[in-house]
């Protein structure tokens, strides 16, 4: 039996996430440039993002760009600009043809303009697709969105717009970048490193963790339904016991 016939639609993860990471040692293996891992990266990329509107997983969300990789050497950082600009081009259509709504999240306005530009146009394009919403993490950095986060409600607290004994999680969420998405169920890592890399720190407090050492352009649909097959044989328990969820 297949991996993709032993999900059970009933207990999907609603949140999937996922760090792509892999791109430049793939490409060192294949005696090619770091370059050449990231635009085989962005395959993998549509393959997945195809294969979680296929069995119907609301949100996806993929890290593809940290603020920290902003520190990379210029060449690359200004591929990958150019490589955003041109994949979000060709892949509008995936994107249209599967019903799927674009939506970005992290310090946008540190994006070149073009790819400011790109993105816009692709995510009002797709604003009324309802099939599943995929979310880039571009710019983005944990530690800077609870940075902001903070310094937004300690504004509105200053100017008695809330109270600080109001504040509580629901008041934190909706002042995150992700306060439209629903807390992560699954986090898949690729190309076997076992961290989290400053991504949705808050988001995934109670998500399973899946690290697998397949390098991202290696990545198929089909080592993705194994990572959701052993999601769903696993008990999230949120904190309680196993005797008090049966």
């Amino acid at each position: 039996m297949s991996f993709k016939d032993q999900i059970d639609p009933k207990k999907l993860p609603q949140h999937l996430a996922v760090i792509m990471d892999g791109n430049g040692r793939w490409a060192k293996q294949q005696g090619k440039f770091r370059t050449f891992g990231h635009e085989k990266g962005t395959k993998a990329v549509r393959e997945i993002t195809e294969a979680c509107a296929e069995i119907n997983i609301p949100y996806l969300t993929l890290y593809a760009f940290s603020t920290e990789n902003w520190n990379r050497p210029r060449l690359e950082v200004e591929l990958l600009m150019k490589l955003l600009v041109s994949s979000l081009k060709k892949e509008i259509k995936t994107l249209q043809d599967n019903n799927i709504k674009l939506n970005a999240i992290g310090n946008l306005e540190a994006l070149p303009k073009k790819a400011q530009r790109e993105l816009e146009e692709v995510i009002d394009k797709t604003k009324e697709n309802n099939r599943m919403m995929l979310t880039l993490a571009l710019s983005y950095g944990s530690r800077e969105e609870i940075t902001k986060t903070i310094q937004e409600i300690s504004h509105k607290v200053k100017n008695n717009l809330i109270s600080p004994g109001d504040i509580d999680e629901e008041i934190i969420q909706k002042h995150l970048y992700t306060q439209n998405l629903p807390d992560v169920d699954l986090l898949i890592r690729t190309s076997g490193e076992q961290r989290i890399s400053n991504f949705l720190l808050w988001q995934i407090a109670y998500a399973e963790l899946y690290f697998t050492d397949i390098l991202w352009p290696d990545y198929t649909k089909n080592h993705l339904f194994e990572a959701i097959v052993n999601y769903q044989n696993r008990e999230r328990r949120f904190g309680k016991t196993s005797e008090q969820l049966s």
